[in-house]
């Protein structure tokens, strides 16, 4: 009898297992998923009475919400928005920095706003986006980093500068209709060198998203807002100015609830308010290769070291290979004393942090810093002052990421959400995985899963 029980149990146990397993492999193509990146939005913001952000909040009453979203280090830009839609750490998708440092010319690489490379030379495995599209979705992004011709997304335009980015690397049929439709799309290029032209921008983008539902209804889309982290680094977290974005944010917010009932999947829409980092106040500047340069490392004709600035976080390349492994002990003890230094990362720490070392990745430093709040690194090595005070406070990220203001925000609505759920504090890797489950797709190579307790039963 207890064998025959035994073997009932388990024979349903598999039987569960394969009928979740084939679910969640069934591409749902009357859904859609919509991934809102508010680029800067701290997760505090969210429980500030100063914040006026109606959309938001009820949109966290009917569905889920973090307590606080710990991403990747650093807390920038390029490597989290790629965290977001792969679900991986940057030692695995290989976006490491908003840059890196070129060991054989010694100089610093971009990888922000895209102006260098496509999607698929430097995001290493697969993103939502992707096996979507490979599974018959329709996909579309507006400005998402790291997605320069991204060939799965069959609606784009990619998140760089100058007037020739979008006529060369956007989609021109949609670019072409959005024009007879009376947006602006032409003049997006001058925005983007324009003090305050997130403004016009995220009016923009949110236009588009609108003219996507209408017209050429996404499966899943993925769009960028940028003005809260434009104002927050000219005048730091919580001001007067920072306050004034979170609110037009969320009115952008409300455009796209707003837009997303003109889709044919409006009643199983998912729409996943999310960010990439939160802010510290900075009034301080450190510049370490100051002290490289004092050390004799950095001459005139050569460099045999260098500190790549990531914010609050910084790489350190020891170029020197005759004596590397000394040149790198020597700087973990002096750089340690440096004023505002919160940690330095050798690679037994920063791997932990899910960067990967320099046998992994060529771009990989071989040491990390992390600065204090209201420190910030610059690559200046001009002077013989390490730490100077900054001619206007502002505020910037890139810090070590599980600091209550560097969390950023979550929260998940609409279709499949449970209401009134909160996550506590989460990982930035889980968003993704929850995603595709959403989706009905796979996404394998995540290393996060699913949030599940915000997800109601199929």
């Amino acid at each position: 009898m207890r064998v025959m029980l035994f073997a009932f149990i388990l024979t349903g146990t598999i039987l569960s297992y394969l009928l979740q397993t084939c679910a969640a492999a069934e591409p749902h193509s009357d859904r859609c998923v919509v991934l809102v990146s508010v680029d800067g939005l701290a997760n505090f913001y969210l429980d500030d009475p100063k914040a006026d952000m109606p959309t938001l909040r009820k949109l966290a009453r009917d569905g889920a919400r973090a307590q606080g979203m710990v991403c990747s280090f650093p807390t920038v830009t390029w490597p989290n928005h790629t965290t977001l839609v792969t679900g991986t750490t940057p030692a695995k998708h290989g976006v490491i920095g908003n840059n890196y440092l070129d060991r054989k010319s010694a100089t610093p690489v971009p990888f922000i706003p895209d102006p260098l490379f496509d999607k698929d030379q430097i995001v290493k495995v697969p993103t939502i986006y992707d096996v979507a599209h490979r599974a018959g979705l329709v996909t579309a992004g507006i400005i998402w980093p790291a997605s320069r011709n991204a060939r799965t997304l069959d609606w784009t335009v990619p998140d760089m500068f100058g007037k020739e980015a979008w006529p060369k690397y956007g989609t021109q049929i949609w670019l072409e209709e959005l024009r007879q439709d009376g947006l602006p799309v032409d003049e997006h290029g001058a925005w983007t060198g324009e003090s305050g032209g997130g403004v016009k921008r995220d009016w923009l983008y949110t236009r588009m998203a609108r003219h996507l539902f209408q017209k050429h209804p996404p499966n899943l889309l993925v769009i960028h807002l940028v003005e809260v982290d434009h104002v927050e680094h000219k005048h730091g977290p919580r001001s007067t100015e920072a306050y004034w974005s979170v609110s037009y944010a969320d009115d952008r917010l409300r455009d796209i609830v707003e837009a997303i009932k003109l889709s044919p999947h409006a009643d199983k829409t998912t729409l996943v308010v999310a960010s990439d980092h939160g802010f510290f106040p900075i009034s301080k500047d450190i510049r370490p290769n100051v002290l490289l340069k004092q050390e004799g490392l950095i001459t005139k004709d050569k460099k045999q070291a260098y500190c790549l600035s990531q914010g609050g976080g910084c790489m350190v390349y020891v170029l020197d290979d005759n004596h590397r492994e000394q040149t790198i002990e020597k700087l973990r003890k002096k750089l340690a004393k440096l004023e505002g230094i919160q940690a330095v990362l050798g690679k037994e720490e920063y791997t932990k942090l899910g960067q990967p070392t320099p046998a992994e990745d060529p771009h990989a430093p071989d040491l990390w810093l992390a600065a204090k709040s209201g420190y910030s690194f610059t690559n200046s090595d001009s002077g013989d002052e390490t730490v100077v005070p900054r001619k206007t406070p502002g505020g910037t990220h890139g810090y070590l990421p599980d600091q209550p203001d560097m969390l950023a925000t979550l929260v998940i609505s609409g279709y499949g959400i449970k209401p009134g759920i909160n996550l506590g504090k989460i990982q930035s890797l889980d968003v993704a995985p929850t995603m595709a489950r959403l989706l009905g797709v796979e996404l394998p190579t995540a290393q996060g899963k699913p949030l599940m307790p915000a997800l109601l039963d199929d």
